[in-house]
C-alpha cells in the first residue's frame, strides 16, 4: 500500500521511512499504533499515490502522550541544566543537518512543496535550532529593590510552564515545527504535538530523530489525527498548560473556546491577506519578482501571503504586464521535479477551494490578468491551478478581503501614500505587509501607518528569529522569535527572602 520509491523526472527516489506500511504516533519514545485500530491515508498532492496510513488518533491517545509528557516534565528531564539543553540541541542541529535530504523528500512528497523549495529550508530551520540552543543559555530573572522596611531581598525566577500543546498546519511543517520544539527544549517544557492530517509524516520522522539523537522518552509526544476531535481535546485538556496553534483564524476561535476551561494562555498565528504597497519609483526589477513570489510561493499557501497588491496608478498596466511576463517563467510540476519552482496545493478541497474564489473574482468583476484554471495534461492527477493574477479588483470584493490560501493575486490600485495606508488597514487581518519604494520616508511612513505585525521593505517574506514576527487583529498574538517568544512557555516567579 506504501510505495518504497516515487517516479519523478529525477528518476526513482527512496524514501526508507515511507517503506512503512503504517504510521504510529510518537509516545513516551515509542512509535504506537492508535488504540482503535483507525488510520488515514497519506497521499502524494502531485498525482494522489498512497503514500502511507497513518494512525488516527483519538482522545485516548491524546490522555496517554499528555501523561508522558507530564511524566517526563516533573521526571529527571527537569534536572537538565541549561548547557546540557543548550548541548542537545547543538546535537540536534548536526542531526538534522544530517537527515535533511530523507526530510525534505518526505515533505516534498507528503504536503507538495517542490522539492527545491523543502532543500532551501534547511538554513531557515538550522538557524532556528542554534537561536533555541542560545536561549537555553539565556533565561533570565531579576534582582529587584523593594520598599519593604528591614532586610529583605527581593528578586523573580523564570521557570518551564509545563506541557505545551503544539498543533501545526500543513504548511510546511517540517520548518514550522521548529518554533514549538525549539522553545519546549530551551527552557524545560515538555509538548504533545498535533500535526495536520494533510502532512504529517515529516513531523513524526523528526519526532524519531530527536528521540534518537538523545531528547528523553516522553518529552516530545505526536498523535496525529484529526484537529475536531485530537485538537480539541488537546486544547481543552486538564493537564496541558499552554496551546501553541498556527493555523486558520476559523480554526484559532475554536482554540480559544476550548482553552476557556482551563484558562490556558495561547500563542496564535492565524490567517492572512497582507497588503503589498508599490509606489510608482519603485525598482520594479526587484518589485515584480519580489511581489510575485510574496503571493505565489509555495502555491499561495502562506498566512502571510502578500494577495492583496496595492499599485499605485501611473504603474498599473506596466505592473501587470510584468507580472504576467514572470508568471510565464515559473515552471510548475511534481514536488520532486528539481527544477519546478510551485508545486500542487495541498488537497482536492483546497483546490475546489481556490477555483470557487477564482470563479468568484470574475462574476465580481475583476479583469483576469493571466491563470485562472486547473492545470491538466501530465499533471491532470495532482491538484494544480495556475498562479492566477487578477487586475481592476477593487479592496471590497471578496478575493481582496478573503483568505483564499492559493496562488491568487489581487490587484489593487491607489493614487496616494495616505489611501494606499487606509486601503491596506482596511481588512480584519495583520499578519504582514509589504512597501517598495526608493523614497524611504515614504516607506517609513507606511510602514508606521500600516496596523500589522510584520513589515517588510523593498523585500517580502524573511523571517529570523532574532527579529522574529507575529500578528494583530485577528491575525492572533503572541511573537514568535525574538526575547518575546520564550515568554510564552516560562512563568515569571516572584521570590521575597527575609533576612
Amino acid at each position: 500500500m506504501s510505495q518504497t520509491a516515487v517516479q519523478a523526472p529525477g528518476g526513482d527516489v527512496s524514501v526508507p521511512f515511507l517503506e512503512r506500511a503504517e504510521h504510529g504516533h510518537f509516545i513516551d519514545g515509542q512509535i504506537v499504533l492508535t488504540s482503535a485500530g483507525r488510520t488515514f491515508d497519506a497521499r502524494n498532492p502531485s498525482n494522489g499515490d498512497l503514500l502511507a496510513r497513518v494512525a488516527q488518533g483519538d482522545e485516548a491517545d491524546i490522555d496517554r502522550a499528555v501523561a508522558a509528557a507530564r511524566a517526563a516534565f516533573e521526571g529527571p528531564w527537569s534536572e537538565w541544566t541549561p548547557y546540557q539543553r543548550q548541548a542537545l540541541l547543538y546535537r540536534l542541529h548536526d542531526a538534522i543537518d544530517r537527515n535533511w535530504e530523507e526530510l525534505a523528500r518526505i515533505e516534498a512528497l507528503d504536503m507538495g512543496q517542490p522539492i527545491s523549495r523543502t532543500r532551501m529550508g534547511k538554513a531557515a530551520s538550522l538557524r532556528m535550532i542554534l537561536f533555541f540552543a542560545a536561549q537555553a543559555a539565556n533565561i533570565a530573572g531579576e534582582t529587584l529593590q523593594n520598599g519593604m522596611p528591614g532586610d529583605v531581598t527581593t528578586m523573580t525566577l523564570k521557570a518551564p510552564v509545563g506541557v505545551i500543546g503544539g498543533i501545526i498546519p500543513w504548511n510546511g511543517p517540517l520548518g514550522s515545527q521548529w518554533w514549538i520544539l525549539g522553545a519546549v527544549l530551551a527552557t524545560g517544557c515538555t509538548a504533545v504535538l498535533k500535526p495536520a492530517e494533510e502532512a504529517s509524516l515529516s513531523v513524526l520522522r523528526v519526532a524519531e530523530l530527536l528521540h534518537e539523537t538523545g531528547v528523553p522518552a516522553g518529552v516530545i509526544n505526536v498523535v496525529a489525527g484529526p484537529g475536531r476531535v485530537v485538537g480539541s481535546h488537546l486544547a481543552a485538556h486538564p493537564d496541558v498548560d499552554r496551546i501553541a496553534f498556527t493555523g486558520s483564524t476559523e480554526t484559532g476561535r475554536k482554540i480559544i473556546e476550548a482553552s476557556k476551561g482551563t484558562i490556558k494562555k495561547l500563542q496564535l498565528e492565524l490567517g492572512g491577506k497582507s497588503p503589498d504597497i508599490i509606489f510608482a519609483d519603485a525598482d520594479l526589477d526587484k518589485a515584480v519578482p519580489g511581489a510575485t513570489m510574496g503571493v505565489f510561493a509555495n502555491s499561495g499557501q502562506i498566512c502571510f501571503a502578500g494577495t492583496r497588491v496595492f499599485v499605485q496608478r501611473p504603474i498599473v498596466e506596466e505592473f501587470c504586464k510584468r507580472v504576467a511576463e514572470f508568471v510565464q517563467t515559473l515552471k510548475i510540476g511534481d514536488s520532486l521535479d528539481e527544477e519546478a519552482v510551485l508545486g500542487p496545493l495541498i488537497s482536492q478541497k483546497q483546490l475546489d477551494q481556490v477555483m470557487d474564489y477564482i470563479k468568484v473574482g470574475r462574476e465580481e468583476g475583476a479583469r483576469l490578468v493571466t491563470g485562472g484554471e486547473r492545470i491538466g495534461g501530465d499533471l491532470s492527477d495532482g491538484f494544480f491551478v495556475a498562479p492566477t493574477v487578477f487586475a481592476d479588483v477593487r479592496n471590497d470584493m471578496r478575493i481582496a478581503q478573503e483568505e483564499i490560501f492559493g496562488p491568487v493575486m489581487s490587484i489593487i490600485p491607489f493614487d496616494t501614500v495616505e489611501e494606499a495606508i487606509a486601503l491596506g488597514n482596511d481588512i480584519e487581518y495583520g499578519l504582514g505587509g509589504a512597501v517598495w519604494s526608493r523614497d524611504i520616508s515614504t516607506a517609513l511612513k507606511v510602514v508606521k501607518g500600516i496596523h500589522t505585525g510584520t513589515m517588510w521593505v523593498n523585500c517580502y517574506g524573511l523571517i529570523d528569529p532574532l527579529v522574529g514576527f507575529g500578528g494583530t487583529k485577528l491575525s492572533g498574538y503572541g511573537a514568535k522569535g525574538g526575547k518575546a517568544h520564550l515568554d510564552t512557555y516560562l512563568y515569571t516567579k516572584c521570590v521575597y527572602i527575609n533576612g
